[in-house]
């Protein structure tokens, strides 16, 4: 049996119901490290055609680090805000970006059924990288693919 981390101890809660079951609401924000911030721009942005984040509608908190270049603020359609921060010494973590090198797996972006096989073909356009797919499952199909870094990304839908 493996030892919970010292930090974790007063975290983990002995009792069957977790403590937060019922208060998450949805995914406020995702961050993601990036060497490339004009390759990771145009990925997110003209790849993917996600809203850009620009002016006024930027964070508060991160109006400063985007003035400066540092940071990037995506939107997508529904509303989930994806944070690229730009760390020019962001070493790959192996040439072959199909090695695992973190505990997150990949980031899944949901599409009508009847979009999936244009955005299939978006990706080819683009040259991105296809890791496996499509897919398809009972749950939809999906294919998985890598942005500038190395980060696995999947498109999915559900079953038509």
């Amino acid at each position: 049996m493996r030892e919970t981390p010292i930090g974790l101890k007063s975290m983990i809660s002995l009792s069957p119901t977790p403590a937060l079951t019922g208060c998450l609401r949805s995914v406020h924000h995702i961050a993601l490290n990036v060497r490339d911030m004009q390759a990771s721009r145009h990925f997110y942005g003209t790849v993917l055609g996600l809203h850009q984040l620009q002016g006024a509608d930027v964070p508060e908190t991160l109006q400063a680090e985007v003035a400066s270049g540092k940071v990037t603020n995506f939107r997508t359609p529904d509303g989930v805000i994806v944070d690229l921060f730009w760390e020019p010494e962001l070493l790959p973590p192996d040439p072959d970006p199909k090695a695992a090198f973190t505990r997150a797996n990949h980031l899944a972006f949901d599409i009508a059924p009847e979009l999936f096989e244009q955005a299939i073909a978006v990706l080819h356009a683009h040259q991105v990288l296809i890791d496996h797919g499509p897919v398809s499952r009972p749950t939809g199909r999906g294919v998985y693919f890598y942005d500038p870094d190395g980060f696995m990304l999947e498109i999915r839908c559900n079953q038509a």
